[in-house]
């Protein structure tokens, strides 16, 4: 059967996740997808603003989201065990 294991790319965010961890995956003029994860800092105007966490800001313009997510929170960075502390 011919697309029976096609994936099916589902939007399913709208500006009432403004604050949430999100992932976005865009299709950029070269056909390729990319994707962006972060906070979603705002959606106006056809035009999404998301935060990495390295701090950058992502803007995806609406038109060109095929597909997007609310996911987790980032997990806190794993502490390491002291050297004098027994692993």
């Amino acid at each position: 059967m011919p697309g029976r294991f096609a994936a099916r790319l589902v939007v399913s965010i709208s500006g009432a996740d403004v604050g949430q961890r999100v992932s976005l995956r865009r299709r950029l003029p070269t056909g390729e997808y990319s994707d962006v994860v972060g906070v979603l800092e705002s959606w106006a105007d056809g035009l999404l603003t998301v935060r990495r966490r390295t701090g950058e800001l992502v803007e995806v313009p609406e038109a060109i989201v095929v597909a997007g997510k609310v996911v987790p929170p980032q997990p806190p960075p794993r502490r390491r065990p002291r050297r004098d502390e027994p692993s």
